[in-house]
């Protein structure tokens, strides 16, 4: 259940006029009044009945009556509105039972405590199946306020023993359970509807601030990537000439006195104010991120050891690879061919749902995919190496979606199940090409024979299910690519085995495809390099006599990894 308490408001018939009326968002139907301070409190029911005009000046006037009462000493916001609204998937409460919620909620936020006569005069309403609204005015029997602070936390608590009792859906309200993103209110939602946009002025900006984010090396460029996207940009310096903070505008999103409609970041998100910024584009020096290697490899291998991070009790590691990540996401469809580029869009926007970027992070932890990303637009991408990147990319969500199942954060394990949804979409049109042309190269019959004993060697709980694979031949054929540029294709197969088990992969044989491809590309060992690592192997591999005392703690206990679907 979730509960919105709008900002306080002095008009008292308004608020009234739009409960009982016919709705503009949602269609009302059956309006009328579930429960009051008194239990007598006049009902207008919907605006076309009869006598709905004469109780509805009867209920105002009651409402209203203690405010009138104390004159000037009324607080200028005297009206309290909150709506509280249940879960789809819960059932359908009846009048009585929201009355009953309705009081716990108003004695939890003291506006009526139980058994005080003097408490703020109230209803509820009642006007759809799944949700009502409570209407109070702050002013007392004693012509005192209520003693309503941090009403809104108060509420929460209470929702989540109402839950509790009413058998409701749970809904996690840790603090670090929220996503960094601020929520369009309902006055965007419904501005963004008039004006025939996709989505709220303040998503619209988010995804652009992010995405120019996700390319900038430098403030300045970033700054300058703002104006290139079509935004009005201004800056807030201090008087010693530092940059203090900025703020950005749609061109064509205007207020009643057509002047543009301003966002600072820290309003767009938490992670998006300028201090912010400032610390992520300070981990990644320009001259660190000249002459990498091919940055689409080395970001791979670096999203690969997510849910190696994730599994260790690191959560400055874990949260700064986390953020380096979704940057990627939000940079990935600048680079990526035209049809994959929607979906990219979509797994990037759900994905920031589905991590905590509120924590404090030390970015320099992930400086080196966060590099990798910076010189993406020196190497042109095609549909093999977005389909190598996206396939780990599935794997680290994955591996947060069960993070946060394990931690009983339902929200975020939805954004992360609907960021696997776009993803496993855009890896499908992006790796379907490739694969069929690998397959066409497959070695002969004796050479495939070959690689399928070494598969064993390497994974032989997985070998007969990549064997039976249609992407066996795809395997195969990177295989031979990578033996005749010098590599052993044994000890390719388990290194790539070797980096992350396989047990949440939808298909081990891509996965080792993509591992055994990039891992081919790099430079071969030279022989003196090869001969010292086979002397190391066979020395690792000599017997030693040693007491049993010395060989107990050598011997680590078996990790039971329980299989996790896809």
């Amino acid at each position: 259940m979730i509960a919105n308490i709008v900002k306080p408001g002095s008009n008292t018939r308004g608020v009234l006029i739009y409960l009982f009326g016919p709705g503009r968002a949602t269609v009302h139907t059956d309006q009328h009044i579930v429960a009051s301070w008194d239990g007598f409190a006049p009902d207008p029911g919907p605006e076309d009945s009869l006598g709905h005009r004469e109780r509805m000046n009867q209920l105002v006037k009651a409402l209203d009556l203690r405010v009138e009462q104390a004159g000037d000493r009324a607080p200028e916001g005297h009206v309290w509105h909150c709506s509280l609204r249940t879960a789809p998937e819960d059932r359908t409460l009846t009048d009585a039972e929201w009355a009953t919620i309705a009081r716990r909620v108003l004695h939890a936020t003291g506006i009526a405590p139980d058994g005080d006569p003097d408490g703020c005069r109230w209803i509820a309403v009642r006007h759809a199946d799944d949700h009502i609204h409570i209407v109070a005015t702050k002013m007392r029997g004693d012509l005192r306020p209520p003693r309503n602070w941090n009403d809104y936390h108060r509420a929460m608590t209470e929702l989540t023993r109402i839950e509790t009792d009413f058998g409701l859906h749970q809904v996690n309200r840790d603090r670090d359970a929220w996503p960094a993103a601020k929520r369009p209110t309902r006055a965007e939602t419904e501005k963004a509807a008039r004006n025939g946009r996709d989505r709220a002025v303040r998503e619209q900006l988010r995804l652009t601030v992010r995405t120019a984010l996700s390319h900038a090396h430098t403030v300045e460029e970033f700054l300058n990537l703002l104006a290139d996207a079509g935004l009005q940009v201004e800056t807030r310096t201090l008087p010693s000439g530092d940059l203090q903070g900025y703020k950005v505008a749609l061109p064509d999103d205007t207020n009643s006195d057509s002047e543009p409609v301003w966002y600072s970041g820290s309003s767009l998100a938490t992670d998006l104010s300028l201090p912010q910024i400032q610390q992520r584009l300070a981990t990644v020096e320009p001259s660190r991120i000249e002459h990498r290697p091919n940055p689409w490899h080395q970001a791979t291998a670096g999203i690969e050891r997510i849910p190696h991070h994730l599994a260790q009790n690191d959560p400055a590691t874990a949260s700064a690879h986390l953020v380096a990540f979704g940057e990627f996401l939000y940079a990935l469809p600048a680079f990526a061919p035209a049809h994959l580029r929607a979906e990219l869009r979509k797994a990037a926007i759900a994905f920031e749902c589905a991590v905590n970027t509120r924590a404090h992070v030390d970015h320099h932890h992930a400086g080196t995919l966060r590099g990798a990303l910076k010189t993406l637009r020196h190497h042109p991408a095609d549909d093999s190496l977005v389909a190598m990147l996206v396939d780990a990319a599935i794997l680290a969500v994955v591996a947060v979606r069960l993070r946060n199942a394990l931690e009983h954060h339902d929200q975020r394990v939805a954004a992360a199940q609907q960021t696997l949804h776009h993803l496993q979409a855009a890896y499908g049109r992006a790796a379907s090409t490739p694969l069929s042309r690998l397959a066409e190269r497959r070695p002969p019959v004796d050479v495939r024979r070959r690689y399928a004993e070494h598969l064993r060697k390497a994974v032989p709980s997985h070998a007969e299910q990549i064997l039976a694979e249609a992407s066996w031949d795809a395997l195969t054929t990177v295989l031979v690519d990578a033996e005749r540029a010098g590599h052993n294709p044994a000890s390719l197969l388990r290194q790539a085995a070797g980096q992350r088990p396989l047990d949440d992969a939808r298909s081990p044989t891509e996965v080792l495809t993509w591992r055994v491809q990039r891992l081919g590309a790099r430079h071969v060992p030279s022989a003196r390099a090869r001969t010292a690592q086979a002397r190391s192997t066979t020395a690792s591999a000599r017997p030693v006599s040693r007491t049993a005392e010395q060989i107990a703690p050598a011997v680590a206990p078996p990790v039971s990894r329980p299989h996790r679907p896809w």
